[in-house]
């Protein structure tokens, strides 16, 4: 099993900084903390470190800015705080890395960006030029034209998709919180932090609980998520506290900080990375346990005869989820045939799908170069 001194050598590293660090509990934006984690991202370059940064912070700073004390729920208001806010975000980034002599970049993402081929392609070019020209991508999600469909929902989120983009070492998040207990320290004083634990330890899902600060969207339970989502491509998460003094050296010089989550498998490749990580799954096919058997230890494609059942609303070339019956997802991949063909032909020989549909465009539902296990 790998450990923390295994990621000491991370030479590419996606660090994510929380609304509740950068907002002064929503007193404006935390300047001296802000010029703290900088001077760490700029020691961390000096080393040879390419360091992404995915920024909370944008709409917590327009409300404060507009003068609104509680987080609006319509998205045109919360579209409005974050154009606001993103003014003084960036502003504070870039003066800040100019002081250590670093250029940055915003880059502002949506979903639809990364869930297209071509535009994902693209996104992921433009953040390796960056690092190769050293200069610190910013990034953050474009919440002023993002709607509820194409949402990533959390930053937490948004940096292990980064962290899959750029293929990643290390996902650091950065939080109020010392990293992950074993109980609820805000409940009970005896609460154990975990120092490490693999991405696919089942307690995991009980040391995770929801946003307190109420200025953002994400809670230890995103972190999960997060982490496992990072652990798809091989990266390892780290959270910790971004109130403690050097956080980010002492992380990459191996210091027992936070709560170390290690991922479980080795990288995808490229392809398959981005199946992955895509969030806008368009329909479901539930599978039988045959043809789970055969995804799982032969790697073959899916044929339409395992499928029994199809939900949802999808096309051809749309991304779907295979569950077995028992609603566990299996794996996700394109999709060969619409909706409603897909729903004529499941159970079906692939011998039979001219038959039935009176044309055959491909004897698979999903082509196993177009799938990945999850």
């Amino acid at each position: 099993m790998k450990s923390r001194t295994d990621f000491q050598k991370s030479k590419r590293v996606v660090v994510k900084i929380g609304s509740s660090l950068l907002t002064n509990s929503g007193r404006g934006l935390n300047y001296p903390a802000i010029a703290s984690w900088v001077g760490q991202i700029a020691g961390l370059r000096k080393q040879g470190i390419g360091v992404l940064l995915v920024s909370s912070g944008s709409v917590a700073e327009g409300m404060c800015r507009l003068g609104w004390n509680v987080r609006p729920r319509a998205l045109h208001e919360l579209q409005a705080a974050a154009s606001v806010g993103q003014m003084g975000l960036v502003q504070a980034y870039e003066s800040h890395f100019q002081g250590h002599g670093l250029h940055t970049a915003q880059v502002l993402l949506t979903h639809e960006d990364l869930s297209d081929r071509k535009r994902y392609l693209n996104a992921r070019s433009t953040l390796l030029t960056l690092l190769e020209y050293r200069v610190v991508p910013v990034i953050n999600e474009n919440d002023t034209v993002a709607t509820e469909e194409i949402q990533f929902g959390d930053n937490d989120t948004l940096a292990a998709l980064v962290s899959n983009l750029v293929e990643a070492d290390l996902m650091i998040i950065l939080t109020d919180q010392a990293g992950l207990f074993d109980q609820d320290p805000g409940v009970n004083p005896d609460a154990r932090l975990i120092d490490q634990l693999e991405i696919t330890d089942p307690r995991l899902a009980g040391m995770a609980g929801r946003s307190r600060s109420g200025l953002g969207r994400g809670g230890m339970v995103t972190k999960v998520r997060a982490a496992a989502a990072a652990a798809r491509s091989g990266a390892a998460t780290l959270i910790a506290s971004g109130m403690d003094q050097d956080v980010l050296p002492r992380v990459l010089s191996g210091d027992r900080v936070g709560t170390f989550l290690i991922p479980d498998s080795e990288p995808l490749d490229a392809r398959k990375r981005w199946l992955a990580g895509q969030l806008q799954v368009k329909g479901q096919l539930v599978i039988d346990t045959g043809a789970v058997n055969v995804l799982r230890s032969s790697g073959k494609s899916l044929l339409p005869v395992g499928v029994v059942a199809v939900r949802g609303k999808f096309s051809r070339g749309d991304l779907v989820a295979c569950f077995n019956e028992s609603g566990v997802e299996v794996a996700r991949g394109l999709v060969n045939y619409g909706m409603d063909e897909a729903d004529k032909i499941k159970g079906q020989p692939s011998a039979r799908i001219e038959q039935v549909l009176g044309y055959v465009g491909e004897a698979e539902l999903v082509h196993r170069n177009n799938l990945v296990l999850v």
